[in-house]
């Protein structure tokens, strides 16, 4: 995972002159398209590199979340074992979809989105990625289109037809469970992602928990403020002065606390619940390895199953041989396809978990030092402002 600043720590200026290939992307320029429930956002993709395989050295495009998902699909499709950087969420309530801070947010995640794939070592190769980046939105628009749904094969809905037959029939017949894999080290691997899960969206909720507390304190510093300098209005000269300091010291807090809780909104909250969103990436993938297992496993006990067979016949039905023969061939041709792509999906997780690892424990760090950091000046900046005042309404209380 690449943290924001991470992500734009150098320019494609500075990558330029050290000779090195660099890929820089940048999301900006929200733009509310449209109106009423056919509203949408459309961003600015700025795309700057020197690598040979792209159009030119600079390219800009227009782009909606629905390209942007169009993206994660087309790659989650084709790169199972890979932890596909996660989407901001799709759906928002209505009367906040196209606020400021929803819209920075989104802006924001989207960026991150699109410069994680452009970091990772497989998935910034992918040729739908370039097709992202530099088709124009006709383009866009049709690959977006007939990949999506609108104009799916034939084949397709027959497909999708046979899989719910299928599992209907499963559940009619009773048929077991289907087996799964079943080995120490994954089982360990599967319970700590699920724990992870649990904590972080905890510890985000909990975040979330804080931006609300310093707007909400922030908002009665602001009532107090404007009270306590109508009430010094009422007293003398010494109490006037003397409460309209305190005042203006409460909005000025005010004002900080507002601030912090922007900090901590897209610094600290923010952050948590992108790694919540990346552990769904996480599941998916284990998904499509626990898919590719049944796979091996079913594949790997018919072969075995018609090798027996193929055996017994060879001497109770010699006519037959040739044919069931030709047939064991495809189907072990077929196992140890299905052998190769679980172990591929294997060793990928495995190079991921190492990658996500290291990469969540740099960006979660970073999340706390910039929460620990906020918090301590905001503290210094209220004991400063109260203490300012300390001696004026010390000087009140015994005159």
């Amino acid at each position: 995972m690449i943290s924001p600043e991470r992500s734009s720590s150098q320019s494609p200026r500075s990558q330029a002159v050290a000779g090195a290939p660099f890929l820089w992307i940048s999301v900006m320029d929200p733009v509310k398209m449209g109106t009423g429930v056919q509203a949408y956002i459309s961003y600015r993709v700025i795309t700057k590199t020197n690598l040979p395989e792209f159009e030119g050295p600079e390219k800009i495009v227009i782009r909606r979340y629905s390209d942007f998902e169009w993206l994660h699909d087309r790659l989650a499709e084709r790169y199972k074992g890979v932890f596909i950087p996660p989407l901001p969420e799709k759906n928002a309530v209505e009367k906040f979809r196209f606020s400021k801070e929803f819209i920075e947010l989104r802006r924001q995640a989207l960026d991150l989105f699109v410069n994680r794939i452009a970091s990772h070592p497989e998935l910034k190769q992918s040729d739908v990625l370039r097709t992202f980046l530099q088709a124009d939105e006709e383009i866009m628009d049709r690959a977006r289109s007939y990949e999506t749904g609108i104009f799916k094969k034939p084949s397709d809905f027959l497909q999708m037809f046979k899989d719910v037959q299928s599992k209907v029939s499963d559940v009619v017949l009773g048929k077991e469970k289907p087996v799964e894999e079943s080995t120490p080290e994954y089982e360990k691997l599967k319970s700590y992602i699920f724990e992870l899960e649990i904590h972080l969206a905890e510890a985000q909720k909990q975040a979330y928990r804080l931006v609300k507390r310093h707007r909400e304190l922030g908002q009665s510093l602001a009532d107090f403020g404007k009270a306590i300098k109508l009430l010094g209005s009422c007293e003398g000269d010494l109490m006037e002065k003397v409460f309209s300091e305190v005042g203006s010291k409460s909005e000025m807090l005010s004002i900080k606390l507002q601030r912090e809780a922007d900090n901590l909104l897209f610094n600290f909250e923010e952050p948590l619940k992108d790694y919540v969103r990346a552990l769904q990436s996480i599941k998916a993938t284990m998904l499509d390895r626990a898919n590719a297992f049944r796979q091996h496993f079913d594949l790997d006990q018919e072969r075995k199953y018609k090798e027996l067979n193929l055996e017994k016949l060879k001497f109770m039905n010699p006519e037959k041989y040739a044919e069931a023969e030709s047939e064991f061939r495809g189907l072990k041709a077929d196992s140890e396809e299905a052998t190769k792509k679980f172990e591929h999906i294997v060793r990928l997780m495995n190079e991921e978990l190492s990658r996500f690892q290291e990469q969540k424990t740099a960006d979660i760090g970073l999340a706390f030092h910039e929460f620990a950091k906020g918090q301590a000046k905001l503290a210094k900046d209220i004991a400063d402002a109260w203490r300012s005042v300390l001696p004026k309404l010390e000087a009140c209380s015994t005159s």
